[in-house]
């Protein structure tokens, strides 16, 4: 049960800094997706997201900050096996379900709701 309170903590402090970032910056909201994306890139470039992730579970996965946290772990375990060049691949092989995803729902969200613009 200990865990579901930190998980819930910790993904809900996570959106309140998105929050904020929103509303007290007045960032768009892309601007405030790219800033949660390099917090967690950089983070994770530390060494610091994993036990934030180990210590939170989902509440530290499923935030946008987990994908920058991706982003670096895939291109660092890369770059230790194949040098520089892993780390333009190393970040696709990781988060490519993801962006997959993102991009498929997208599609199918645009026919089936038809947006304007």
């Amino acid at each position: 049960m200990e865990k579901f309170l930190w998980a819930f903590l910790i993904g809900g402090a996570i959106c309140v800094i998105g929050q904020l970032l929103l509303d007290g910056l007045k960032l768009t909201p892309a601007h405030t997706t790219c800033a949660l994306v390099v917090t967690g890139a950089i983070l994770g470039g530390l060494g610091l997201y994993d036990p934030l992730v180990k210590f939170a579970g989902a509440g530290a996965t499923v935030p946008i900050s987990s994908f920058g946290n991706s982003l670096v772990k895939g291109a660092l375990k890369e770059f230790d096996s194949t040098g520089p060049i892993g780390v333009l691949t190393g970040i696709f092989q990781i988060t490519s379900a993801g962006i997959s995803a993102a991009i498929i729902f997208a599609f199918m969200g645009a026919l089936i709701f038809r947006p304007k613009g």
